[in-house]
């Protein structure tokens, strides 16, 4: 019964989420190369071998795989380019047609970017629809009380002081000075607040604050020592603001990623945040307890990482294929097949490298451990 609770309470979710968003990404591909002119061999859910599967009429075999992790689009000619498999055969005018591989380089272009670009609009999407059935979180910047002896209180911070920018950054919400200030911990930043109708900058240096979630992982965010104006508002959006502030949304959660990434990189950040499949199943199971409302929220979530990490320029994800694209446009013709070979080997042991290191985060940070 233990290992029927597992499978519904983590692994059913992890895999809704992860379906999802494989289908949406290779979506993207699929939908762009069919629109370039590109005969799409197959559109694969998941990797291994065919579970279930059908052939449409422009001979595209759809299919559900039986490795659930990740998933993938084949397009006529594609192979070609990377310098997989066998030596290319001679190409008829018709196939040369179809082939991704005799595309222009704009149009190879955005079929590979069309992937990534799928799950950001997919997210903006799923946000917007959020925010015009339900409302958007939103409460103004205002400070309501200090916390004695905070990181607010040390920079001169004031209740009634309304918060505008913070490291350059335009603030236009508590909920944005929150997720600012929490990836920021011990770093000295500018904050500009509104006192009196002037504007004053304050030099602040946000407290650590470590602790443990309920997966049992270690938790390291910045703490300011204010707390708010009011309670938690919604504000109805209508269908136009919606996307507006959709957009928004998915630009912070990006830049905050970004951030995030920068951090571990220079080392003020630690890597133990890193998550693999393990964990994000563990995150699935928490929101899908909380319900779909918040299982919604976090596909989205997701979806916008996994957009961005395929922007990557490693060869084997979309940024790396994207980079030998450019490297083209500069040259004014591929790179050489040799050399494209070696850089897929290289991303492939990047990737590898990557998926090893998270999952052993992953295993390390079970909850198991720390009981």
């Amino acid at each position: 019964m233990e290992f029927l609770a597992v499978l519904w309470d983590y692994v059913l979710p992890f895999l809704v989420v992860l379906t999802v968003l494989v289908f949406v990404h290779e979506l993207g591909h699929y939908w762009v190369a069919r629109r370039c002119g590109v005969r799409v061999e197959v559109f694969s859910v998941g990797f291994g071998p065919e579970l279930l599967g059908w052939t449409d009429k422009a001979d595209t075999r759809w299919k559900i795989s039986a490795i659930p992790l990740g998933g993938y689009v084949k397009m006529f000619g594609e192979g070609e380019m990377s310098g997989e498999g066998e030596a290319p055969r001679p190409l008829t005018p018709a196939e040369r047609q179809v082939s991704f591989r005799y595309k222009s380089l704009g149009r190879r272009a955005a079929i590979v970017f069309a992937g990534p670009a799928a799950n950001f609009i997919f997210a903006v999407i799923v946000l917007a629809g959020l925010y015009v059935s339900l409302g958007q979180p939103f409460t103004p910047a205002e400070i309501a009380t200090v916390v004695e002896d905070s990181a607010a209180e040390k920079a001169g911070l004031k209740p009634g002081d309304v918060i505008v920018r913070i490291a350059g950054e335009e603030m236009e919400s508590f909920e944005q000075v929150q997720q600012k200030i929490r990836m920021i911990p011990e770093q000295t930043v500018e904050l500009v607040v509104t006192r009196d109708g002037i504007e004053q900058a304050f030099s602040v240096k946000p407290r650590l604050r470590e602790f443990k979630d309920r997966l049992g992982n270690v938790v390291r965010i910045g703490l300011l020592g204010v707390t708010r104006e009011g309670k938690t508002e919604v504000r109805q959006l209508g269908f136009v603001s919606a996307i507006w502030q959709a957009i928004l949304e998915t630009k912070t959660i990006t830049v905050r990623t970004l951030e995030a990434v920068g951090q571990i990189i220079t080392g003020s950040r630690s890597s133990d945040e890193l998550g693999g499949p393990i964990k994000i199943a563990q995150m699935s199971g928490e929101v899908w307890k909380m319900g779909v409302l918040s299982l919604v929220y976090f596909t989205a979530l997701i979806s916008i990482n996994l957009g961005l990490i395929n922007l990557f320029p490693i060869p084997m994800l979309d940024g790396g294929h994207l980079m030998f694209f450019a490297f083209e446009a500069i040259r004014g013709r591929p790179l050489g097949e040799r050399v494209q070979e070696y850089g897929f080997r290289i991303g492939l042991v990047l990737v590898l490298s990557l998926m090893l290191f998270v999952i052993i985060n992953d295993l390390v940070n079970l909850p198991i451990w720390n009981t």
